[in-house]
């Protein structure tokens, strides 16, 4: 039998590691070439979005039929490049004038599962009555 300390010390293998956990999400609204890199990524954060891509937000892009997510996230030490796919469907993704969009922690979590996070959130209509 193991000590006790030892037991406490021991990481559970079962439970989820977040690889990124974002300050702030910001949704880039027109789809992207999937087949951009970190340095092509930065530089369209750079050029369209008028910001650095080191400023510690997590940029996320989608390919045009919305099925691939790519995220893009400087940590001070380095840049991650990930990406995302899901076997069935499409993630929803919103239509504003704004080249992007800053998302919830919630609003991400319900993004990246494929649930459409516009409607878990939006408040019913002033004129809706019985």
């Amino acid at each position: 039998m193991m000590p006790a300390t030892a037991m406490e010390t021991t990481p559970d293998l079962a439970a989820p590691i977040p690889m990124i956990t974002p300050a702030q999400v910001r949704l880039v609204i027109e789809p992207v070439d999937m087949r951009l890199g970190i340095d092509g990524l930065s530089l369209y954060i750079q050029n369209t979005l008028a910001c650095a891509p080191c400023d510690g937000s997590v940029f996320v892009f989608r390919n045009r039929t919305s099925t691939r997510l790519k995220l893009l996230v400087w940590d001070g030490c380095g840049v991650w490049l990930a990406q995302r796919r899901l076997h069935r469907g499409h993630f929803v993704w919103p239509n504003h004038a704004t080249p992007s969009v800053v998302l919830t922690a919630q609003q991400w979590q319900w993004l990246i599962t494929g649930v459409d996070w516009q409607r878990l959130c939006a408040k019913a209509p002033a004129e809706w009555q019985f």
